[in-house]
């Protein structure tokens, strides 16, 4: 019998997190997993107003799954959502570039969430961000399924990584065609981190809320 998604509860996803772990000889503790932690208090992210397509050519868009910031607040390994965005706006501006900051509620696919704030960006490139951590670099007038970067691997990217993502959204905006921005690759991230990325995957889905428009977004003070 088939189980959906409603009938997983997070009882049985730890147990089977716990089991992965013990299967490849991980210990548990050392595995970032806070959700407990990061849905305590208020969000990273204030709302501002629905998202409006923009009309300057200078600014690239960050646009953020429908959990970022509230019932997720750091990323599968732990980095905060905070420090992330401030990375990628690091690297935007670095570039002469503007960033804004959006939303997005009706999906949670990180393709989706890049490619339809694409579409919005004044320069017509967007970053797509997941709460896990997983990222794109995206262009309005590509396909959701394809696109400039992918960095699938959430567990394997760090700070600095976020930073030369942002540099390399804001080349593509200039016209550029920059070097893709060098991935991490460790064979064991997978059978690693695998269940709690599903886990933390099931979070965000269940904040989608489909009939909300995208909204523009700045962090808390």
């Amino acid at each position: 019998m088939e189980l959906s998604r409603k009938d997983i509860s997070e009882e049985m996803l730890r147990s089977i997190i716990t089991e992965v772990l013990k299967e490849y000889n991980f210990e548990e503790e050392k595995v970032t997993y806070s959700s407990d932690a990061a849905s305590s208090g208020g969000s990273v992210l204030s709302e501002i107003g629905p998202a409006a397509t923009g009309s300057s050519v200078d600014e690239v868009i960050i646009a953020v799954g429908p959990a970022f910031g509230v019932s997720q607040k750091t990323t599968i390994v732990g980095l905060s959502h905070t420090s992330v965005i401030k990375e990628l706006v690091s690297g935007i501006e670095e570039e002469g570039l503007k960033a804004r900051v959006v939303k997005v509620y009706k999906s949670s696919d990180v393709s989706v969430i890049a490619n339809s704030s694409a579409k919005l960006s004044g320069s017509g490139i967007a970053v797509g961000l997941q709460s896990k951590g997983t990222t794109v670099i995206h262009q309005k007038d590509l396909a959701p399924l394809n696109n400039l970067e992918l960095f699938p691997q959430a567990p394997l990217i760090d700070l600095a990584t976020y930073r030369a993502i942002g540099k390399n959204a804001a080349k593509y905006a200039k016209g550029e065609s920059p070097s893709p921005v060098p991935v991490k690759n460790d064979q064991m991230a997978r059978p690693k981190y695998q269940a709690i990325s599903a886990l933390l995957h099931i979070k965000e889905t269940e904040h989608i809320n489909a009939g909300k428009p995208t909204v523009e977004v700045v962090l808390q003070s």
